[in-house]
């Protein structure tokens, strides 16, 4: 018997608590660094499980921290817990039917997200307090992964200096690993101060913000054909100047989110866009002022974690789903297109299967993926610590992230199992890594490679503090 068969009952024996953590987060769905009561329940659920708990991680009120264990190597599993504006959705039902209230939902499974790496790290604590094992497990519980950079921010605070192996994982279609690739990104506030005036009587004394923005709009549509393909540039209005129309609106801001393979490519494409801002700054007779809100680092990857942390998936199986699973699954699909569906199966880099409404396999470590690229703010911890990410089965295959299909699957039985079944493989990849030093060596060796001539620099200004704020 091997020491993984042992830890995943485990988890099995305190599954029933964790799934009940999810649910009640799913419930109070909370924005990037407003996850006030989502923070206590995970709080209260370390305390529980007798873990040494540090709170205001990083001067940030929603960030917590347990640890259990003595001395030895430091394993750290990753959780979070925030949600998303707009996506507020009943549970459990096949047609969009938003709850009342302020319209947020986990339309990003957040809400597993940070159960399953707490049940995780609950059963390493339950391990090694069983065999008087030396080594520390810890949980991170991290705040606005949605926009917020929160774990930039506590990489540049030191929180994981210590660390020697990082874990976490994120909901989807398929069980396999998480391939580490991710754009690094920015978020800037460009707000630009121009002179009201009556539109009608006196239009021209006034200069327009509202126009400033827009012209910045137009210049950066017209960038996207001369940066790199992998580079993505998006941006929202956030305040137009007013509602009324016969008033010159004398002030406006736009926020620019910005994104490209790595962050040298990341800070040449924001210069560019200040040149657009200045630009249209200039042409208006307005004045402009750049803030960064947070920002983010690209993924690095970790051979010998990722090949240890397969191993884990390939003997575990695929989470047991039955069939009540797949016919309540095939309900949303019914909801999607046939695009979103063949999508997930070529991001996942397995043969599309008709009718197929659940994972029923581990895709392979070698499938050839087709990803689609966002970004994450674990990219950062990733480069001051050897990082492994899994992706766990918890809905439907082809549901689009941030949807009320995502939203709607957050509860059900099959998000529950395949809660368990990634807190099992996260355990097992982590025990590995407590009680193989040859392993904890090579992810060193393998990350001190990667970064050999590209040293981490965070990509966020020293004097940006976490926008604690920003959802407010």
């Amino acid at each position: 018997m091997r020491n993984t068969d042992e830890i995943w009952r485990l988890v099995d024996a305190k599954q029933d608590e964790f799934n009940a953590l999810s649910d009640r987060v799913w419930e109070i769905p909370e924005l990037c660094y407003g996850e006030i009561k989502s923070c206590a329940e995970h709080t209260a659920m370390l305390e529980a499980q007798g873990f040494r708990v540090t709170q205001n991680v990083a001067g940030i009120p929603t960030a917590v921290m347990g640890e259990a264990g003595e001395d030895g190597p430091v394993i750290a599993i990753l959780g979070e817990y925030d949600a998303l504006p707009g996506l507020s959705q009943e549970a459990g039902v096949a047609e969009p039917r938003p709850l009342p209230g302020p319209g947020f939902g986990h339309g990003c499974g957040h809400n597993t997200l940070g159960a399953a790496s707490l049940l995780a790290a609950t059963a390493v604590k339950d391990y090694l307090e069983t065999h008087g094992v030396k080594g520390r497990v810890r949980y991170y519980g991290c705040p606005a992964e949605e926009g917020g950079a929160a774990k930039g921010f506590m990489v540049r605070a030191g929180v994981f200096s210590d660390v020697d192996i990082a874990i976490t994982w994120h909901p989807g279609a398929f069980a396999g690993l998480n391939e580490p690739l991710s754009l690094a990104n920015t978020r800037i506030d460009f707000a630009f101060t121009g002179r009201a005036s009556h539109a009608a009587a006196s239009p021209h004394l006034g200069r327009s913000a509202l126009d400033a923005v827009e012209l910045m709009n137009v210049g950066a549509n017209y960038m996207r054909e001369h940066m790199p393909s992998d580079a993505r540039v998006h941006y929202a209005i956030l305040d137009a100047g007013g509602i009324a129309p016969n008033v010159v609106q004398a002030f406006a801001k736009v926020r620019y989110l910005i994104r490209a393979r790595n962050l040298p490519e990341l800070n040449r494409l924001i210069e560019r866009v200040k040149k657009i801002a200045e630009g249209a700054a200039l042409m208006t007779e307005t004045s402009v002022k750049a803030t960064v809100i947070s920002a983010v680092s690209n993924l690095l990857g970790n051979t010998p974690l990722e090949r240890a942390l397969q191993d884990n998936l390939e003997r575990l199986g695929p989470p047991p789903f039955d069939d009540l699973d797949r016919a309540t699954a095939a309900k949303f699909q019914a909801t999607l297109s046939e695009e979103d569906i063949e999508s997930a199966y070529r991001r996942a880099g397995v043969p599309y299967r008709p009718g197929q409404s659940l994972c029923d396999a581990i895709v392979p470590l070698d499938a050839p993926r087709v990803p689609m690229i966002g970004s994450t703010d674990v990219g950062d911890v990733s480069w001051v610590v050897p990082t492994v990410q899994a992706r766990g089965a918890t809905y439907a295959i082809g549901t689009p992230g941030h949807s009320w299909q995502l939203t709607a699957q957050g509860k059900l039985p099959a998000a529950h199992k395949g809660l368990v079944h990634v807190a099992k493989v996260m355990a097992g990849t982590a025990l590995d890594a407590m009680q193989d030093e040859t392993l904890r060596v090579r992810a060193k060796a393998d990350l001190h490679a990667r970064t050999a001539r590209t040293p981490y620099v965070c990509p966020i200004p020293d004097e940006i503090g976490p926008p604690i704020q920003m959802s407010a």
